[in-house]
């Protein structure tokens, strides 16, 4: 498996943000996400190949018990689903970070991220026509959506760069045919500075209000910047 890198810090984003835990980031993707924040792991994949049993160990040398398996895309990674299984064995909380493209298929884990791509994701010039097709065609995968909601405790993280985006949540929501709880939907300012966050905070902070979707802080930018291993 080809592992970019494995970081003890804490939780960023999300319900379980400010818990301790260890982050195990697999390169490779399936999308190509226009303001990603991980190139490294997925518009120019890096790493080293591990096996499950590194892995493990490497996880093993710190004191968290929560464990979050992300990426790139966690989910088209050789192995995952061993690697899911065997730190699960071994009484770790898992969180699995996923763009819900790829269905979960029994894979261990106890809460599933699911960040769906809204169009504000699509990949501007610097790619060929036919990666913007491919990733337009992929980013929304209601089907596995579905299978990730209706199988496992869960939680919807959006990458919000304008209201109209969160538009485009609500009705990306209405197609599930799901009943979500709106407390279950975080919506996340864009950027990856402080200054684009505190930027876009205010109105997000209102259709939060208004709508009952959480307002999700990125807390691992307020603290580190956006640097690797946080």
């Amino acid at each position: 498996m080809l592992i970019s890198e494995i970081f003890h810090s804490l939780q960023g984003e999300g319900e379980l943000t400010g818990v301790p835990s260890v982050f195990v980031r697999s390169s490779g993707c399936n999308l190509r996400c226009n303001w990603c924040d991980t190139p490294y792991a997925s518009w120019n994949p890096e790493g080293r190949t591990m096996e499950i049993a590194d892995i493990v160990k490497a996880v093993r040398a710190f004191p968290a018990r929560h464990v979050v398996l992300t990426g790139g895309e966690p989910m088209v990674a050789k192995d995952m689903a061993g690697l899911a299984a065997e730190l699960k064995q071994s009484g770790y909380h898992l969180t699995i970070e996923t763009a819900a493209t790829v269905a979960p298929e029994g894979i261990a884990c106890d809460l599933a991220s699911l960040s769906p791509k809204l169009r504000n994701s699509t990949p501007d010039e610097r790619l060929s026509e036919q990666w913007r097709e491919k990733h337009e065609k992929l980013r929304w995968q209601p089907e596995v959506v579905r299978a990730w909601v209706d199988g496992y405790d869960y939680q919807f993280k959006f990458v919000v760069a304008q209201p109209a985006d969160v538009e485009e949540v609500a009705s990306l929501l209405g197609d599930l045919g799901r009943n979500i709880p709106p407390h279950k939907v975080l919506l996340m300012p864009e950027g990856t500075a402080m200054v684009n966050l505190r930027e876009r905070a205010p109105w997000l902070a209102e259709l939060c209000k208004a709508l009952g979707y959480r307002y999700a802080h990125r807390l691992q930018i307020e603290l580190f910047g956006n640097t690797r291993g946080t």
